[in-house]
């Protein structure tokens, strides 16, 4: 026999940003408290909406499952006395497990004879064990909690309700002064207090009270309505996914509306227009067929249609205000000087221990140009990225990026050229802030890519420098992305640079600037860990296993698209024929490199036998190749082709001989040879069993 189970949370509202990732943690946390009591269940249902976080288990058992399970006990040496009689720590295991000693039986585990008893668990009636789901609930955890009252517990948002049903019985328990019930609550205005009869009834009931709780169907509701508006007034509405997950989880009861704008407005650049109604209203742009923002917005009210032409005046009143705002700041940053705005960066500090924004903007320009040197990249992108690294912040102090942070960079780069600077240094400047996401781009242009890597890693090493390194969730410099965004630019434009080299560069100018009281060194090691697991991440985003991507980051002086390369061509590999019998070859030689204490030089005067002879030869053969070879698979086989002469040296020669002289020498070899090796990856870090 199954019941349904039904768990409500009713919330005070809560930011819509956490709406989404709340309801998938109680489902994932109410799936795993299932699984682990053993409680067989059928389909399971999310519903959540800004006051509210819902889950329907269909067919949940109403008895757990009977165990039975084998359990090892003492070794049988202990079990039995010197006469064969049972002792107390037989007797003892047996009665702990609910069994006799009759019930032993002897299984031999690596040579030893251990005590065993097959113990059976009957399962419980589910409906005891439910009242368990009140640390399911309470135990949940969100990015930012409050309190409330008098109570301890740290939460979304304060907790009004709460429903807990199994079949039609309600599950007792309690959090805070909130008792289980089966009363929920419609929409805030146009429902009221219902009673949900059962499980399977509650998301009808509540649709009868304007609460749309599945966040799915909510959704296609909003697309509906947008695309109905679409048809009727010839538009096109362009669908942001992340505006349109906010206003879906603003609303239980969606009703889109619109309302127009005065068309002078129209004289706004578009992305100002587009950000004004986007992040501050949540409103949803007009264009025409031919892709021309029109006067007009779309917005989505939490209601019925009832008086929306009062709700579409309120929200053209606010908005209204909103765009004159914005172009009074546009007007206004026009009358400022690129100058004037840089001078006023020396004021404003970026963090006390790091310096001014100008100081910053000084570091990043020097080591733009170190880094365009490295490259050896043309002039004119050179005297680009200089002059783009000189005023890259300069729109951080202009009137409209105040007032709307979101758009650094992109209004840099429309004041710049409004100001006579060259097409490629303003689109440098909004570039630099790229990739501003995971799903972003890199710089297309390489002055842009420079700055970009320059500003990113100025960041990192400075609060590297003073401590400021992520832990666990905890990033509010968001250093991991911008490190993920400067390996996607190194990826990408196929920089002849490694990483370890930017970080001495970046070290080099921060300790310049008399940053941070960190020893050098240890920041260093810190940062270069960062950047691997940057690169770690990179590549099991790409499907490498994890061995392999082990392999390749040990491999030195490595740039990181050669990283990349050789992680897909030994993925590629590891399948094949022969794979596994290389990897054992060209370990075996590492692994007893490691025993060489003193480097010296290989002698083949010293060499004993004609195998010795043969892997030296062959070894520089393949070192000579290997240096002027650029494609990583050709290398790749390279390397292994050393297999047959590597082979037959271990089986004729004994490396580490009693003759000091002959193992120092032979010690050589393998240790050059190691190092080779390791200019691709670390072979004995690849699995191959």
């Amino acid at each position: 026999m199954s019941k349904d189970l039904l768990i409500e949370i009713g919330l005070e509202e809560m930011p819509a940003r956490f709406v989404t990732s709340s309801i998938d943690q109680l489902a994932e946390k109410l799936e795993k408290w299932l699984e682990e009591k053993k409680i067989s269940h059928g389909t399971v249902s999310k519903f959540s909406t800004p006051r509210r976080l819902g889950v329907l288990v269909r067919d949940v058992a109403e008895d757990q499952e009977d165990v039975s399970e084998e359990v090892k006990g003492p070794a049988k040496k202990i079990a039995l006395d010197a006469e064969g009689n049972w002792t107390k720590a037989a007797i003892g295991f047996t009665r702990g497990q609910g069994v006799t000693v009759d019930d032993i039986y002897f299984k031999e585990m690596n040579g030893v004879e251990y005590v065993h008893v097959n113990k059976f668990i009957k399962g419980q009636p589910v409906k005891d064990l439910l009242p368990e789901l009140k640390h399911v609930i309470s135990g949940l955890s969100f990015p930012k909690n409050m309190r409330w009252g008098h109570y301890d517990l740290r939460y979304v948002r304060p907790i009004k309700w709460m429903v807990a049903l199994f079949g039609e019985e309600v599950i007792p328990f309690s959090i805070t002064n909130v008792q289980t019930g089966n009363k929920s609550y419609g929409h805030r205005f146009l429902g009221e207090e219902i009673t949900i009869q059962s499980p399977a009834s509650y998301e009808e009931q509540l649709e009868k009270q304007f609460v749309i709780a599945n966040a799915e169907k909510r959704k296609e509701q909003i697309l509906a309505q947008l695309r109905n508006l679409e048809e009727k007034n010839g538009w096109i509405i362009p669908v942001d996914e992340e505006l349109l997950e906010e206003v879906n989880n603003l609303v239980e009861y969606p009703t889109a509306l619109y309302g127009g704008f005065e068309e002078e407005f129209l004289e706004l650049p578009e992305r100002v227009l587009i950000t004004s109604m986007k992040e501050h209203q949540r409103y949803f742009p007009v264009k025409d067929q031919n892709g021309q923002l029109l006067p007009f917005f779309v917005t989505v009210r939490n209601g019925n249609d009832n008086g929306l032409t009062i709700v579409s005046k309120g929200n053209e009143k606010v908005l209204r205000a909103r765009l004159a705002d914005a172009a009074f700041f546009y007007k206004e940053d026009q009358k400022t000087t690129i100058e004037s705005s840089l001078k006023k960066l020396e004021t404003i500090v970026y963090h006390e221990e790091i310096g001014t924004l100008s100081e910053k903007v000084q570091r990043v320009r020097a080591l733009t140009n170190r880094i365009a040197e490295k490259l050896n990249v043309s002039d004119s992108d050179k005297i680009m990225a200089d002059r783009a690294a000189e005023i890259s912040k300069f729109d951080l102090v202009s009137h409209m990026v105040y007032e709307f942070p979101e758009l650094q960079g992109y209004m840099g780069e429309r004041y710049a050229l409004m100001k006579g600077e060259p097409k490629e240094v303003a689109k440098a400047i909004n570039e630099h802030y790229m990739p501003r996401h995971a799903e972003d781009s890199v710089p297309t242009g390489v002055p842009g890519a420079l700055l970009s890597v320059a500003d990113k890693l100025d960041t990192i090493a400075s609060c590297f420098a003073i401590g400021i390194i992520p832990t666990g969730s905890q990033d509010p410099y968001a250093l991991r992305r911008q490190a993920s965004g400067i390996v996607a630019i190194l990826f990408e434009k196929n920089w002849g640079v490694t990483i370890e080299e930017l970080i001495d560069d970046s070290l080099e100018f921060v300790e310049a600037a008399n940053i941070g009281k960190r020893d050098l060194k240890e920041t260093k090691n810190d940062l270069i860990t960062f950047f691997k697991a940057r690169m770690k991440h990179l590549l099991t985003e790409k499907g490498i296993r994890y061995d392999l991507i082990d392999a390749v980051l040990e491999s030195k002086n490595a740039y990181v698209h050669h990283i990349v390369e050789r992680a897909l061509v030994l993925d590629e590999k590891k399948d094949s024929e022969g794979f596994k019998e290389s990897m054992e070859a060209l370990s075996r030689v590492m692994n007893i490199a490691v025993k060489m204490e003193e480097k010296t030089e290989v002698e083949p005067a010293l060499f004993e036998n004609e195998y010795e002879s043969v892997l030296y030869r062959k070894f520089k053969e393949v070192k000579d190749s290997f240096e002027i070879e650029t494609n990583e698979k050709a290398r790749f086989e390279l390397l292994v082709s050393l297999k047959p002469e590597i082979e037959q040296y271990f089986e004729h020669t004994m490396v580490m001989a009693d003759n000091e002289g002959l193992k120092k020498n032979r010690l050589s070899l393998m240790h050059e040879m190691s190092e080779l090796f390791l200019r691709y990856a670390a072979m004995n870090k690849i699995l191959t069993a």
